[in-house]
């Protein structure tokens, strides 16, 4: 795997770590990419789940801005990701 993939993995994991501490958060990820718990935990390491993840935060922009500052990235940094994981 490419050093580069691997950061933006990092990145998201980091991300997704960051959006399933708060429940309500949580509960919104699945509602909205369909995802039970057990698919997000057997799928965490795919770059499709957190591109997902990534898009999940995009979508709503205080979320994405709290991330990024909680886990000392930018926006900018998380989209980025995203766009690279889907690729």
């Amino acid at each position: 795997m490419p050093a580069a993939e691997t950061n933006h993995m990092t990145l998201a994991l980091h991300a997704l770590a960051w959006t399933v501490a708060e429940p309500g958060r949580a509960d919104r990820l699945l509602a909205l990419t369909g995802l039970t718990p057990a698919d997000l935990r057997a799928s965490a390491d795919r770059p499709a789940t957190l591109a997902a993840v990534l898009g999940f935060l995009e979508a709503h922009e205080p979320d994405l801005i709290a991330c990024a500052a909680a886990i000392d990235t930018t926006p900018v940094a998380l989209v980025a990701a995203r766009r690279e994981l889907e690729a």
